[in-house]
């Protein structure tokens, strides 16, 4: 099978269903309203700088998998396999202004619930990844606050839903620490249908309403994902209290 990311085999405009977004190329929605939409996944709608106040997202545990892997890049995969996911984040201030030159750092297990770096993975405890920085990367934001990165759609691993792990530092005396999540019914088509999520053995233990993590963060921490071409995009502001 070849490393390449590949794109979902099935109807993606079906998978998507309620999920599917409007926004593209310039900022996205503030947060205060997603949160006060019905469903965290019914959509994206663009906004002018400084309109409104942002909701500042919610901040998250780090986990015990982070370490700064010295690699600034966009393109994050390093040849793991898997549906191709574009990770887009915008980071604003809690005026929704877009914060140029914001340090954004993020990092996730892969199709087979395995982070980088580690050892200890796996079910049973004997998959050692150490000296592997796969799924792991830091770039800095544009002049309209946003960060893109390449990557696959994470997996999962017992005892928590499917994420991915950010990190934002402002500016250097402060940093925000974060987990994005996705909508368990496009994750189990994904892990239940296609190569090689479907190699995991088991089913997941853990969606959404389960994870205490998720639950505590909410919908602001909720993805919006759109296709693209021959990939989803996942699409979340980040509001952050900047000193």
């Amino acid at each position: 099978m070849s490393d390449k990311p590949s794109s979902f085999p099935l109807n993606r405009r079906q998978a998507l269903g309620l999920i599917a977004v409007s926004a593209g190329g310039g900022v996205f929605l503030p947060g205060i309203v997603l949160a006060q939409q019905a469903s965290p996944y019914a959509g994206l709608a663009l906004f002018d700088s400084g309109a409104g106040v942002c909701a500042i997202t919610p901040e998250a545990t780090e986990g015990p998998f982070y370490f700064d892997p010295k690699l600034r890049r966009a393109d994050i995969t390093e040849g793991k396999a898997g549906i191709a996911l574009n990770v887009r984040l915008q980071v604003v201030d809690a005026g929704c202004r877009p914060l140029p030159g914001a340090r954004v750092d993020i990092w996730h297990c892969d199709a087979q619930g395995h982070y980088s770096g580690y050892r200890g993975q796996g079910d049973d405890q004997d998959v050692d990844t150490s000296g592997q920085s796969f799924l792991r990367g830091w770039q800095k934001t544009d002049d309209t606050g946003i960060v893109s990165f390449a990557t696959i759609y994470p997996g999962w691993y017992r005892g928590r839903t499917t994420h991915i792990h950010f990190k934002v530092f402002p500016n250097d005396n402060s940093v925000m620490t974060g987990q994005l999540f996705f909508p368990d019914s496009l994750s189990e088509q994904i892990f239940t249908t296609v190569a090689p999520y479907t190699d995991r053995s088991g089913r997941r233990d853990t969606l959404n309403a389960r994870d205490g993590i998720a639950r505590r963060a909410g919908p602001l921490s909720q993805a919006a994902l759109r296709e693209v071409a021959d990939a989803y995009q996942a699409l979340m502001i980040v509001a952050v209290k900047a000193d």
